[in-house]
């Protein structure tokens, strides 16, 4: 019995450690545009090109939320596109993650003020990593990025931490 135990909690820190590298390594994004001008858009797309390279990072732009762990937002939340913001996030597996980019998703930009206009994603999700700018330049959307990869890193490992305590 005891044998037992100790094949299955070796086999359980294996499978952890690779779930860690799994979520560092090789984070899948999906791109979401709430509504806005197209700058950032545009900004992100470049930061994907091989002049910038977020594939270094083992990053790779995936077309349905199921198979994405970041969700990289653009533009203001709009109340017509708002459930469907949430149904997008709510699709992805956990761990998810929400990566703001560019102004109008950060805090509204220049629509905040506008009646149909929540504001900025994190009245709506909560946001991991913010890329300011109008739009942003893809050398910070890549750095924003990596830090996040950072973070990813070390959230898991501290959840690991804490499993191993108790």
């Amino acid at each position: 019995m005891a044998e037992a135990k100790t094949k299955e909690g070796f086999l359980t820190r294996f499978l952890k450690k690779v779930g860690v590298n799994c979520a560092v390594r090789s984070p899948w994004i999906i791109h979401m545009n709430a509504g806005g001008c197209n700058g950032c858009d545009i900004e992100i797309v470049d930061a994907l090109t091989p002049r910038h390279d977020l594939e270094q990072y083992g990053i790779l732009l995936r077309g349905t939320p199921r198979q994405a762990e970041v969700l990289v937002i653009t533009g203001p939340i709009t109340l017509q596109v708002a459930e469907r913001v949430k149904r997008i996030y709510e699709q992805m597996p956990a761990p998810k993650f929400v990566v703001a980019v560019g102004n109008c998703a950060t805090t509204g930009g220049v629509f905040q003020e506008a009646p149909f206009v929540l504001g900025g994603i994190d009245k709506l999700l909560p946001v991991d990593a913010w890329v300011y700018g109008c739009p942003p330049r893809p050398e910070t959307i890549v750095a924003a990025i990596a830090n996040l990869l950072g973070k990813i890193k070390e959230d898991i490992l501290s959840v690991e931490k804490k499993e191993v305590k108790e």
